[in-house]
């Protein structure tokens, strides 16, 4: 049996739960977008660039857009009651598997410690196996991201037992573990 392709909606994409509202970035969040990306552990852990300024963030809004249109990704601003982002999720085609996804995140330095990335998560694990109907959702984790290991093992993901993916970022090498959840 041939896996079929999760479907990815181009239209606006709205998640509600857990005290969160997920929703789409808009203009007006550009300032909390910078806000968001605009640090370290953004540098450090994630492709997203450094430093990270209103310009980059107007491209980074473009670039999902055009991104979701086409079925590729959805990005979120991760919200409490569509209040100012406090981070992002994400969700993505997983290129090794036809049938999965990929959920990435990140929580801007002054919202962590309140279980935002935990409760994202656990939204967009409903919303890919519910909504897009991916068969399998994983995570790649840099193998020195401890708070992101902790996510993962909150959130029911298990490390797939495979050699971490080597991959260049920013000039860096990086090794990422690949964490897999399974519909029970």
């Amino acid at each position: 049996m041939t896996a079929v392709p999760p479907i990815f909606p181009a239209a606006p994409v709205r998640v509600e739960g857990l005290g969160l509202v997920l929703r789409q970035w808009t203009e007006d969040d550009l300032d909390a977008m910078v806000a968001v990306f605009d640090n370290p552990e953004a540098d450090r852990f994630t492709p997203i660039v450094s430093p990270f300024d209103r310009q980059a963030a107007a491209d980074r809004l473009t670039r999902s857009r055009a991104d979701q249109a086409a079925g590729r990704r959805i990005c979120l601003a991760i919200t409490e009651d569509d209040g100012v982002p406090m981070g992002e999720v994400l969700i993505f085609r997983d290129e090794a598997r036809a049938a999965g996804a990929e959920i990435g995140y990140g929580i801007g330095p002054q919202f962590r410690g309140r279980g935002l990335a935990s409760r994202s998560v656990r939204l967009m694990i409903t919303f890919g196996y519910d909504t897009i109907g991916v068969d399998r959702l994983v995570l790649r984790i840099d193998e020195h991201n401890e708070a992101s290991h902790a996510v993962a093992r909150a959130t029911g993901f298990a490390p797939d037992g495979e050699k971490p993916v080597l991959e260049t970022v920013k000039g860096r090498e990086k090794r990422l573990g690949t964490w897999v959840h399974r519909r029970s």
